[in-house]
C-alpha cells in the first residue's frame, strides 16, 4: 500500500511539475516560472525581495492551433554562462555575457503540442523567449495575437510614446498608468502612419516605481516576426504584447521549428545601469562577418541641411511636371536652379571635410526619381545607378578620393521597399564601382507592398535582407524610417545606426525640447545606435522656406556633448559649413571627438531630466565627457576617479556662457582649460536646456 502512494506521486510529479526558478549571477532578481489551473504558462520577476512583475501569462495563438493553455511542464534544464565578447565598435572594447538560463519544456494533449520557453536571468535584467520545435499537428502557423504580458504590482510613471504601425517620430510624454488615457489624446495621427486606437504604446519604453526601481521593457534578435508594442490597461497596471499585424490582419507566418525574439527587462534601482546595459546585444547572435575590417566608425557631413532650412532649396532637380518614373532624358527638363546635389556645391562640402578631418560626405538629391516626390503615393520609383544631369559622378569620385575623403550614398525609396529589393544587387555593384562603402537608406511613405506596414513582418525580413546584401558587398548602412533597433548591430555590425525616432531634423520643424535627448538614451537607445544627426550651431531657422521660425531646444555647448551622451558609430556634423566656420573655436570639440570608444562611466542619470558620461577613445588614452540637462539649469557633479593614477590631466572645457539660455541665448559658450587629476570632483554649471562637453588629456 505505501508503495503504490509513493508511486502514485511520482508520477504525479511527471505529470505536472513544480514551479521552478532561478536567481541572476548576483541573486538580486528572482525567476518564477510556472503554469495556472488552466495550464497557461505564468511568470514572474522579483528585485531586491520586491515584485517588478507580478503573475503574467505567456502564449502565442494562431489560427491553426493556440500555444496558450492546456500544457505541463515535463522537464526543465539550467545553465550558467560568463564570458565575454569584442564588438567591432561600441561604448566598450569588451562586454561581459553573464546570465543563468532556463528552459522550461511544456507539451499539451489534445491537440498535441509543444513549446520551450527559454529565460535568460542577468543581473541587469531578464530575457525570454517562445521555441516551437517541429510539431505533430500543423507545422504551419498563421499568428494572430502573441499573449505575453507584464503585469505590473503599482501605478508607475511611464515615459513612452503611442504605438504605431509606420512611425516612431513622436515627442516622449512622462506620466503614468493611471494618467495614459489622457496623456494620449495629445497626439494626433501622423500624415503616413497607422497609430493604433485604444491605449497602446511603442518599445523600448522606461517605467519608473515610486520606490525608484527602473525598468526597461523592449525585445532582442528581431527576426523572422513582427516588432512588438504593448497595449496598456491602466487600471489594473498591466501591458500585453501587440503584434505589428499586415493589411489583412495576420501578425505572422511562421514555419516551424521557429524561435521568438527574446522579449526583454532591463532592471536596476540606479538610472545609470539601465543606460550601461548591454543586455539587448548580449541576448543576441555573435558576429555573423568573417572579416569585419572594413567596417569603420566615421563623422561625415552633407548635402542635407540646407534642403531643411529656409534656403528653398530641394531634393529634385526640376520641377517639370512632366517628369515620370522612368523618364530617361533627365537632360531634356529644365533645371530648377535650386539643386544643391551638384557638382560644385558637392565639390564644397568635400573641401570642407577634407580641410577638417571629417571622413565622409553624405550627398542626398544626387539621383533621378525626386520629381515625383510630390506624387510618391501613386508612383514612387528612385533610380539608384542614374545621377542627375547636374551630378558628375565620376569627377566627384576622382575628387573625393584625391582629397582623402568617402562619399556616402543616398538611397530614398519612398518605402517602396518591394522596387528596391528588385535594384538592390544592381545599386550596391553601382556603389562599389564609384568608391562608396556606406549608404543612408530611407523609408518615408506608405510601404509598397501596400498590405506591408513599417513593422510588420515582411519588412523587419527586408530590412535584413538589405543588411545582409550589404555585407556581402561590405557595405555599411545607416537606416532611416526602418523598424526599430533591437541589437541586431552585434551580428551585422555593417548596421551602424538607425534612425527610429524623432531626430535632430525635427529641430527644424519646431524644435525638440531639451528633455528629449535626456529620454532618448534610456528608451530608444536601448536597441542600438541612433542617427540623431548633432551639431546644431545656428539654432534659430525656417522650415522648409516657408517662413515658419522654428527654435531648436537646445544651446550650441549641447549639441557637442550630444556626441557623448548619444553614442553611434556614424555621427553627422549636420549644419552647414558656414555655421561652423563662425564658430570655428567650438568646431574643433565635433573635429576631435571619436565615435569609437574602449569604456564608458556613466556618471549622473535621472530619465527625462539629466545624463552625464565618461568615455575615453578607444585609438588613445584620452577622456570625453558629456553632460546635458533638460530645460532646468543644474550643476553636474563629475567625479574624475575614472581617470588612471599617477599622471595629470588638462581638461578642456567646452560650456555654456554664464546668461546662456536654449531659447533666449543659445549660441552663448565659452571654453576654458583646467588641470585636472584622478579623483578631482568637477562642478560644472549647465545652462537651462544646456550642456558641456569635456576633453581630458593626460599631461607628456
Amino acid at each position: 500500500m505505501k508503495k503504490n502512494v509513493i508511486l502514485s506521486l511520482m508520477l504525479a510529479g511527471a505529470m505536472h511539475m513544480a514551479a521552478v526558478s532561478i536567481t541572476s549571477p548576483d541573486g538580486n532578481l528572482v525567476l518564477d516560472v510556472n503554469v495556472d489551473a488552466a495550464g497557461t504558462p505564468v511568470y514572474s520577476l522579483d528585485y531586491k525581495g520586491k515584485p517588478v512583475v507580478t503573475e503574467s501569462r505567456l502564449g502565442i495563438r494562431a489560427d491553426e492551433t493556440a500555444f496558450t493553455d492546456g500544457f505541463r511542464i515535463t522537464g526543465t534544464d539550467t545553465l550558467t554562462v560568463d564570458r565575454s565578447w569584442e564588438p567591432v565598435w561600441g561604448e566598450y572594447s569588451s562586454v561581459r555575457d553573464h546570465f543563468r538560463e532556463l528552459a522550461v519544456h511544456l507539451e499539451a494533449e489534445n491537440p498535441r503540442r509543444a513549446m520551450t520557453l527559454r529565460f535568460r536571468l542577468f543581473d541587469d535584467g531578464l530575457g525570454f523567449r517562445y521555441e516551437l520545435p517541429v510539431q505533430n499537428g500543423p507545422n504551419y502557423l498563421t499568428v494572430k495575437e502573441e499573449l505575453t504580458e507584464f503585469n505590473y504590482p503599482a501605478d508607475h510613471t511611464l515615459f513612452c510614446i503611442p504605438g504605431d504601425y509606420d512611425t516612431d517620430e513622436y515627442l516622449w510624454t512622462e506620466t503614468s498608468f493611471s494618467g495614459l488615457p489622457e496623456a494620449m489624446k495629445k497626439y494626433a495621427r501622423h500624415s503616413e502612419a497607422q497609430r493604433v486606437d485604444g491605449l497602446t504604446v511603442q518599445t523600448p519604453l522606461l517605467l519608473k516605481t515610486a520606490d525608484g526601481v527602473y525598468i526597461n521593457a523592449h525585445e532582442a534578435a528581431l527576426a523572422g516576426y513582427p516588432a512588438m508594442l504593448l497595449d496598456v490597461d491602466p487600471q489594473n497596471f498591466s501591458m500585453k504584447s501587440h503584434l505589428v499585424p499586415d493589411r489583412l490582419g495576420v501578425a505572422a507566418y511562421l514555419q516551424m521549428p521557429f524561435n521568438t525574439p527574446w522579449r526583454t527587462l532591463i532592471v536596476s534601482d540606479d538610472a545609470r545601469d539601465i543606460l550601461a546595459s548591454q543586455l539587448v546585444l548580449n541576448l543576441n547572435e555573435p558576429c555573423a562577418i568573417e572579416n569585419t575590417s572594413w567596417i569603420k566608425p566615421m563623422k561625415f557631413v552633407g548635402v542635407w541641411w540646407e534642403m531643411f532650412t529656409g534656403n528653398v532649396k530641394t531634393w529634385a532637380y526640376s520641377d517639370d511636371p512632366l517628369a515620370k518614373p522612368g523618364v530617361t532624358d533627365y537632360s531634356a527638363l529644365a533645371p530648377n536652379g535650386r539643386h544643391p546635389a551638384n557638382t560644385e556645391n558637392v565639390m564644397r562640402y568635400i573641401d570642407f571635410a577634407a580641410d577638417n578631418g571629417i571622413d565622409g560626405v553624405l550627398v542626398e538629391g544626387w539621383n533621378e526619381g525626386w520629381e515625383d516626390w510630390a506624387s510618391y503615393r501613386k508612383n514612387r520609383q528612385f533610380l539608384f545607378d542614374k545621377p542627375y544631369p547636374d551630378f558628375d559622378l565620376p569627377r566627384l569620385r576622382d575628387y573625393a578620393k584625391e582629397k582623402g575623403v568617402k562619399l556616402i550614398m543616398h538611397h530614398e525609396t519612398a518605402a517602396n521597399a518591394a522596387d528596391y529589393e528588385l535594384q538592390l544587387d544592381r545599386a550596391f555593384r553601382f556603389m562599389k564601382d564609384n568608391n562608396y562603402d556606406a549608404v543612408k537608406t530611407g523609408y518615408v511613405g506608405a510601404i509598397i507592398p501596400r498590405s506591408e506596414h513599417h513593422t510588420s513582418q515582411w519588412m523587419v525580413d527586408h530590412a535584413r535582407h538589405v543588411i545582409e546584401r550589404a555585407a556581402e558587398y561590405e557595405i555599411m548602412v545607416d537606416s532611416h524610417e526602418a523598424p526599430r533597433p533591437t541589437g541586431l548591430c552585434r551580428t551585422y555590425p555593417n548596421w551602424l545606426a538607425q534612425e527610429s525616432a524623432r531626430g535632430g531634423e525635427f529641430e527644424s520643424m519646431g524644435g525638440n525640447p531639451p528633455s528629449h535627448t535626456c529620454i532618448l538614451p534610456f528608451t530608444r537607445l536601448k536597441g542600438g545606435p541612433m542617427d540623431y544627426t548633432p551639431g546644431l550651431f545656428e539654432t534659430r531657422m525656417s522650415y522648409y522656406g516657408e517662413g515658419k521660425d522654428s527654435q531648436a531646444g537646445t544651446t550650441l555647448a549641447r549639441q557637442l556633448a550630444l556626441y557623448l551622451t548619444m553614442p553611434s558609430p556614424i555621427q553627422m556634423a549636420c549644419d552647414l559649413p558656414e555655421n561652423y566656420l563662425r564658430f570655428p573655436d567650438a568646431f574643433q570639440f565635433i573635429k576631435d571627438v571619436p565615435v569609437d570608444w574602449s569604456d564608458s562611466r556613466y556618471l549622473e542619470a535621472e530619465p527625462n531630466r539629466y545624463i552625464t558620461v565618461a568615455r575615453r577613445d578607444k585609438h588613445s588614452d584620452d577622456w570625453y565627457v558629456g553632460a546635458i540637462t533638460d530645460d532646468n539649469a543644474r550643476t553636474a557633479e563629475i567625479d574624475l576617479g575614472f581617470l588612471p593614477r599617477g599622471g595629470e590631466y588638462v581638461a578642456t572645457i567646452y560650456e555654456d556662457a554664464p546668461d546662456a539660455h536654449w531659447k533666449d541665448n543659445p549660441q552663448a559658450y565659452r571654453i576654458r582649460t583646467v588641470k585636472v587629476k584622478p579623483g578631482d570632483k568637477l562642478r560644472q554649471p549647465l545652462a537651462p536646456g544646456g550642456g558641456a562637453a569635456i576633453r581630458i588629456q593626460k599631461v607628456k
